[in-house]
Order: C-alpha cells, then sequence, then structure tokens
C-alpha cells in the first residue's frame, strides 16, 4: 500500500521537466573537461564519437579509466557503471582472470591468421553451455548476426528474413531495419513497415525484410506463409526497449512455427547469453534455435563475436557453400580472454551469486515505486533489471513507445550527476557485473528513491 501521496500523471512530468532542467546545468558544470575533449573530437570524427550510439546532448562522458564496477571521467568524477559497456562487461571492467591470461597470451603473440589451440577450446566450452556443436568466432554481434544471415540464406535456399520490430541485431544493412522507427512510418501495429534505420540501405534490401510485432504469433505464422523466408531473427528476451519479456509460450509457438514453414530460427542472444544466466536465454527458457549469435560478455571486455548451430547447417561453412572470413577471427589473444571469462570470471556459481544480487537491487526499486504509487514497473532477466515509465508490462514497440520518456531522461541526468551511470538511450537497461558488490549493487535503488522522493514532493 502506498504510504505516499500519489502524484497526478501532470504532476510527475513537470517535475521531471524541472528536474531535467536543473541537472542540465549541473552535468554541463561538472563535465568541463569532457566538452572540451568532445569538441576536440568532433573536428576529425563526425559527432566526436567513435560509434553513433555513443552520442548524446550535450556532450558525452569521456572516461580515462575503469576498474572493476567503477569509472573515473577526464574531470576526475567517479561513476558506478551500470551500463558496462552495453551489456559487454558482465565480467566486470579487467577482472583479475580476464588480465592474467590476456598478459599471459601478450608473451606468445597477438595474431596468427592461423588457427591456435584455443579455438577448439572455446568452441569446446560454447558447445557446452548453449547446447549446439559446432562454432565460429567473430569479431562482434554484427558480425555473427550478419553471418548466421547469409548461413540461413544458404541452407534454405530463401532470401527474405523476418525480424521483430523494435529489434537491434548490428548494424549491416539487412537488419538495420525497423529498429526505432516513427510511429508516423511504421504502419499498422499487426503488420508494420520495413522502415530502414539510415540512409544508404537498398531497396531490395528493405524489400527483404519483413518486420513483425513481438509476442505475435499469428504475425509469424502469416509472415512465413509463402514460404520463402531463410529465418527469423529474434532476441528470445528483447533488449533494445528496456527489457520486454516474451508472454508464456511464445517462443515454443515460434519454434513450431518455424520448423513447421522450413524457415531457420535464430536467437540474438549477443546480450542475454552469458548475462541471463549460465548458458543463457536459450537454456533459461527451454527453447533451442536452430542457430545462436553471442558477443559482447562472453569476451570480458575484448572485442568478439561467435554464431554456432546445428552441424547439418554449419557443414555448408565447411563445404565451402557458405563461406565465413575474417583476419581477426578467432585471435589467440580474444581467445584467451573468452577462455578465461567462461571458465574463470563468469562460473556457474559465480553467475548465480551474480544474478540474485541483481534480483534483490529489482525488489528494492520496485518497493520504492510501491510506496510512492507511480506509474512505472520494474523487469528483470538474469543480471539486467531495468525501470519502465508505464504502469502497464511492455510487450511489444508500440507498448515501448507509449512509455513515458520525460520521467526516464529526468531519471538517467538525476542519476549520471549522482554518479549513477546508465546508458543515454533510455531504452536499455543496468547489468550487475560479477564485479558489483552489495554497496556498488544497491546504491542505484538509493539514488532511485532520491529521485522518486523529489519528483512525488
Amino acid at each position: 500500500m502506498s504510504t505516499m501521496r500519489t502524484a497526478a500523471p501532470h504532476e510527475l512530468i513537470g517535475a521531471a521537466k524541472r528536474i531535467t532542467e536543473r541537472e542540465m546545468s549541473v552535468y554541463a558544470e561538472r563535465t568541463k573537461g569532457s566538452q572540451a575533449a568532445t569538441d576536440r573530437a568532433r573536428k576529425v570524427m563526425p559527432a566526436g564519437v567513435p560509434s553513433s550510439f555513443q552520442a548524446y546532448d550535450p556532450w558525452p562522458v569521456v572516461v580515462k579509466h575503469a576498474a572493476g564496477a567503477h569509472m573515473v571521467d577526464v574531470d576526475d568524477n567517479t561513476y558506478i557503471d551500470y551500463d558496462m559497456g552495453f551489456g559487454a562487461l558482465f565480467a566486470g571492467h579487467m577482472h583479475p582472470a580476464v588480465r592474467a591470461a590476456v598478459e599471459e597470451q601478450l608473451d606468445h603473440g597477438t595474431l596468427y591468421v592461423t588457427p591456435c589451440e584455443l579455438n577448439a577450446e572455446v568452441g569446446e566450452l560454447l558447445a557446452d553451455r548453449y547446447g549446439l556443436p559446432m562454432w565460429r568466432p567473430t569479431n562482434s554481434g554484427t558480425e555473427a548476426t550478419m553471418d548466421a544471415i547469409r548461413l540461413a540464406r544458404g541452407v534454405t535456399g530463401r532470401e527474405k528474413i523476418v525480424k521483430v520490430e523494435g529489434g537491434y541485431h548490428g548494424h549491416h544493412d539487412e537488419v538495420m531495419i525497423s529498429n526505432k522507427p516513427s510511429l508516423a512510418d511504421a504502419g499498422p501495429a499487426d503488420a508494420p513497415h520495413s522502415v530502414p534505420q539510415s540512409d544508404g540501405i537498398t531497396a531490395g534490401t528493405i524489400a527483404d525484410v519483413i518486420v513483425i510485432p513481438f509476442n505475435d504469433p499469428d504475425a509469424l505464422d502469416r509472415a512465413l506463409s509463402n514460404h520463402d523466408v531463410a529465418c527469423f531473427i529474434v532476441e528470445p528476451v528483447m533488449e533494445n526497449i528496456g527489457i520486454c519479456l516474451p508472454d508464456p509460450g511464445y517462443l515454443e509457438a515460434v519454434r513450431e512455427i518455424t520448423e513447421r514453414h522450413g524457415t531457420l530460427l535464430i536467437f540474438d542472444e549477443v546480450k542475454t547469453g552469458i548475462t541471463a544466466g549460465y548458458g543463457g536465454a536459450t537454456t533459461q527458457l527451454g527453447v533451442q534455435p536452430d542457430l545462436i549469435c553471442l558477443a559482447k560478455s562472453i569476451g570480458g571486455g575484448f572485442p568478439v563475436g561467435a554464431f554456432g548451430g546445428k552441424a547439418e547447417y554449419m557443414d555448408l561453412i565447411t563445404t565451402g557453400q557458405v563461406l565465413h572470413l575474417g583476419t581477426y577471427n578467432g585471435n589467440p589473444l580474444v581467445m584467451a580472454a573468452v577462455k578465461a571469462t567462461l571458465t574463470e570470471a563468469c562460473t556457474r556459481p559465480v553467475v548465480e551469486e551474480t544474478v540474485a544480487r541483481n534480483h534483490r537491487l529489482v525488489d528494492a526499486c520496485q518497493t520504492v515505486i510501491d510506496r510512492a504509487g507511480i506509474p512505472a514497473h520494474t523487469v528483470r532477466f538474469g543480471a539486467k533489471g531495468c525501470i519502465t515509465w508505464s504502469a502497464d508490462p511492455v510487450r511489444n514497440y508500440r507498448d515501448y513507445k507509449a512509455t513515458d520518456f520525460d520521467l526516464a531522461f529526468a531519471q538517467w541526468i538525476h542519476g549520471i550527476n549522482r554518479g549513477v551511470l546508465l546508458p543515454p538511450g533510455l531504452d536499455e537497461q543496468w547489468l550487475i557485473s560479477v564485479m558489483h558488490d552489495e554497496h556498488d549493487a544497491m546504491r542505484y535503488a538509493d539514488v532511485f528513491a532520491e529521485f522518486v522522493d523529489e519528483i512525488t514532493a
């Protein structure tokens, strides 16, 4: 039962806008060094950042040091990092085991462009965790999804693919469709238009991508009915719009529908593959796809990806029918980091302990919400959590677009000025790494409580 007067929605939004105005001024004052560094970078780099996701107003925090669960910017502000590299640092910043493995490998070389024994060792570890026998390493999640889609097309002889509206699968052309479309362009909710995220994507590519809503098996069945779709690529738990969980039975229906239509099912587990719990979402949710894409946290902070699948599909790479190439694929330095991450930093007991710590954080945040009676709720999956600014669960992209972005932005800017570093996109989630202790984790709940106290005062 609420112990505080429940503020009307217009009162909350008004308070949020006042907080945003004040905190933007605070941010500008405390991050002058980041401003100067960004201004310098803008002279030689578009938007002053190496990836457009890193650009936000008025300028991004520019970091000079990171260790464990903490980062320090060029103005010497210290943050507890809940972003953790957009989910790439489940092992934390420079986990001792990862560092030791990489330092040892440096004595033996960083790039061979011929196989090393670590390739097989990592393949065996991935096969054991995810239940699929054959693997190939890549250098990023984008490469993993790109290569998995090409393989699916080779297996089926079909060209079209299906993806979910609001789903992000990297930055190759086929998947840069309807990632975050404006509702003015997006079309009907049950049959979304295919909207390119960027200029430079050909009309032919757009025509080959069918977009459907998440949690709608009937829409998938319709999309596959012409039997011309090579694959359905989907995050088993969407993590591009906060955290959007599958409805009970949805993934089971997806598995049945894709098999019936001869379409390969690709799980994009780039974000969930290690943070969801031991064995990823595939193991936690009990539905096995034909191909799995991994990246981010499997590398312990080093650039790596991988895709794996059933032997009869991966054998098309063996025969050369489908090519998979890359100079840096499986380089020994990164393979050493992956092995240490999987066998030392993120073992089953450590993962379970970290997931439990995140659940305590989520519970604490939900208690704040319940006491205040505000239109928000928490969502959790494994070691990740988020606060979604709506009273009702988000089941798809259209639900996400109906959440309150004014409140979300105010919470973000309020938090960053108090040492709580979260992704700036308002649609991401926090990650509790294996190097967050109890104090590090629960600090988020304390700052969130301060924010709620102010907007409801």
